[in-house]
């Protein structure tokens, strides 16, 4: 756990260039979901304001961030860096707005405001969620202002489609609502993370990395353990800030896998294991990293992030 301890004690050199980009790159994106929304929605609808309200409101950008960082490792255009980073977060904001729902987790505050339905309706939170999962596909088959060939463009729908999809998220949520109540063991509980949450973590990095030539096939393949690694530590440390956090920090309601008897790790592993199998997971991502090369200097940041948020 050398490489963890280290980059958590201090802030490194690369910790700190990494912060100096870090909010530029979230006006990018910021700026393209905006310009997309109003691309894709009619101005003044109830949908459009509620896909708005939905993306538009505040957000991490964790996952658009994993693709700048990795664009900076893979030597990616920015602009291109851009499109995948906003596709990514449109799928994230969908998934959010349907997992509220009262069918699903049945959450009134998100970001330290109410809910899609509450704000609106159940129905415009429905119709909100379809129109941010097909616009983020909209958004890579035809990329504003960015030329990016036709094949890779098919590449990157076909990859964030099974990220998405059924063997992907939204298979994992599937999982995790039938996996409530049941005794589940630890590779089919981390499975399912890895559906639910880290495929789509992995695929804003793989996404990026796919539109780059200046990785070595070690270097692609060292990234691709990252993403996986990555995604999993979200996911378990989100179970134990769900049991740790208030909901003035989490600007949500805590105790949500409590409430609906999900198969979190804190409730079915204990606090203790959770928090040991999080530094684990880092420690691991980190060595990853380490094999890449310096150039990894933002995704060194973003995985302390990862492990070390409060929200």
């Amino acid at each position: 756990m050398a490489i963890l301890c280290q980059s958590h004690s201090s802030e490194n050199t690369a910790s700190t260039t990494f912060t100096t980009r870090k909010d530029g790159y979230r006006e990018r994106v910021n700026a393209l979901l905006e310009r997309q929304i109003r691309t894709a929605c009619d101005p003044g609808e109830t949908l459009g304001l509620a896909v708005e309200y939905a993306v538009l409101t505040g957000g991490k950008r964790l996952r658009p961030l994993l693709s700048y960082a990795t664009a900076e490792v893979a030597q990616v255009s920015l602009q291109v860096a851009d499109v995948i980073g906003a596709a990514v977060e449109l799928i994230h904001a969908y998934s959010l707005v349907h997992d509220d729902l009262p069918a699903m987790d049945d959450d009134d505050l998100r970001r330290g405001r109410p809910t899609v339905h509450i704000k609106f309706d159940e129905a415009t939170a429905i119709l909100a969620g379809d129109s941010l999962n097909t616009m983020a596909f909209e958004l890579l088959a035809n990329p504003l202002d960015v030329d990016i060939d036709p094949a890779v463009r098919c590449k990157l729908i076909h990859r964030l489609a099974v990220a998405a999809g059924a063997r992907g998220m939204a298979g994992g949520q599937g999982l995790d609502m039938a996996y409530s109540g049941q005794p589940v063991d630890q590779s089919t509980l981390e499975a399912m993370f890895n559906r639910k949450t880290g495929k789509l973590i992995a695929a804003s990095i793989m996404m990026t990395a796919d539109c780059g030539s200046s990785l070595s096939a070690a270097q692609y393949a060292a990234l691709e353990r990252y993403a996986n690694l990555a995604g999993l530590c979200f996911q378990v440390h989100d179970d134990i800030l769900d049991v740790t956090q208030s909901a003035e920090v989490l600007g949500k309601s805590p105790g949500s896998d409590i409430r609906n008897d999900r198969s979190a790790y804190p409730a079915r592993f204990g606090l203790t294991k959770a928090r040991e199998r999080a530094v684990e997971l880092l420690d691991d991502a980190q060595r990853c990293l380490a094999d890449i090369g310096p150039q990894a200097e933002g995704l060194i940041w973003l995985t302390n992030y990862i492990g070390t948020r409060n929200h």
